[in-house]
Parts: C-alpha cells; sequence; structure tokens
C-alpha cells in the first residue's frame, strides 16, 4: 500500500463498481488472478482520456484486454487503440473480450514481443500506456519515445511496485532486484529526460504521467 490504507479504501469507496460487460471482465479476470489497472488509476486515466482527447493510442501489456476496451469507452469516435501482447493465452481472451465488448473494430492486437513489434511500428500516437512487464520498460522506452507525438501523453502503471521501489536494493528479496534497479533507472531516466516532463503519482501501485516536449 503505496498512500494510507484508510485513505485508499475511502476513495475506492467512492468509486461506482463498474457494470455491463466491463463490469464481468473486471470480476473474472480478478476471479483469474490477472493483473488489471487499480481503481484508483482507472478513475485517473478517465479523467485524463476525456479532457485529453487523443485519436491515436498505444498500449503496451494487453493482458485480457480490460484496459484496452475501458480506454475505448474515453475515446472520441473517431479513436482507435494499437495494443501488444506476447502471451498467446491472453491473446486469445482479449479478443474474446474485445468481441463481446463490440469494440473489435477500434482496437488493433498485435502479437509479439514488444520489444520487436514497438520497432515495426511507424507514424505517432497521442497517448501511449505502458503496462506491461515492469523489467522491460526502460528497454520499451527509447521505442516508445519515438513513436510518442510531440505534446503526447505517456503514461506508466505500476512504478512504485507497492512501495518497494522505494527500498534500498539489499532490502529487496534478490530474485526482484534486477526489476527493482530497472525501475529505478526507469523513473530516473523519465525525471531527466531532455524530451518529457514527468511527474510522479503515488495513485493506484504508482504511475509516472509523461509529456513529451521539443528537445
Amino acid at each position: 500500500m503505496i498512500v494510507e490504507e484508510r485513505i485508499a479504501s475511502f476513495i475506492q469507496s467512492m468509486i461506482p463498481d463498474m457494470g455491463g460487460i466491463l463490469g464481468e471482465i473486471e470480476k473474472e479476470a480478478i476471479a483469474d488472478e490477472v493483473p488489471i489497472i487499480r481503481k484508483e488509476t482507472r478513475e485517473w486515466m478517465k479523467t485524463l482520456l476525456l479532457a485529453t482527447r487523443p485519436v491515436r493510442v498505444l498500449e503496451v501489456g494487453t493482458a485480457v484486454g480490460f484496459s484496452a476496451i475501458f480506454m475505448c469507452s474515453c475515446l472520441p469516435a473517431e479513436g482507435h487503440i494499437t495494443t501488444i501482447e506476447k502471451w498467446k493465452p491472453r491473446i486469445c481472451k482479449a479478443k474474446e473480450n474485445f468481441k463481446r465488448a463490440d469494440v473489435e473494430n477500434r482496437i488493433t492486437l498485435l502479437e509479439g514481443d514488444a520489444a520487436e513489434v514497438l520497432k515495426e511500428l511507424s507514424g505517432s500516437f497521442d497517448f501511449i500506456f505502458m503496462d506491461a512487464a515492469k523489467g522491460q520498460y526502460i528497454h520499451f522506452l527509447p521505442e516508445v519515445l519515438r513513436l510518442l507525438a510531440e505534446g503526447g501523453i505517456l503514461v506508466s502503471d505500476n512504478v512504485l511496485q507497492d512501495g518497494e521501489v522505494l527500498d534500498s536494493k539489499y532490502v529487496v528479496e534478490r530474485r526482484n532486484r534486477t526489476i527493482h534497479s530497472r525501475m529505478r533507472e526507469y523513473l530516473y531516466t523519465l525525471e531527466n529526460h531532455a524530451c518529457l516532463t514527468t511527474s510522479i503519482l503515488p495513485i493506484g501501485d504508482g504511475v509516472a504521467f509523461s509529456v513529451k516536449r521539443s528537445a
């Protein structure tokens, strides 16, 4: 828990439960222990998307498609999402969920390792949501910045790792040290990059909010 538990509980209590297909997909993901975007982060992103009205959206890490479907509901009518996933079982489930939610024509699912798929993409995106393997964020960043339009927004989820990223590497379990050091490197790079203005927010499991500016 990043913020005091009673504050987080109060904020969560104010957020209405999701209904319809999205609510069903959310419940299924939780029951299957599939990590999906947390409630507080979801509501913050809804506000951000409605305020900025991006048309071209890129998501790195589809999982079962919950966040892509959710973002669709916040985009203008001409908005389109391109999302990347490499794990076959989740690809199959995401496709099924896109069909259930009737958003197949608004979402393009690219199958494969994001490190390779990103290199093959061209054009620019107004909004990029980074929500894949946390230890790979730093490796994805160069291609993500190439694809992010000037003035575009990069949202990176789960960057505080339930507060563990604050700890010394000697306190972190040995098996988690690589992810720990890479996430610290990632956050440092975002905060000090010549083309980015970044704020790190203690929402959900931590969100880095970056805007691309001219160098």
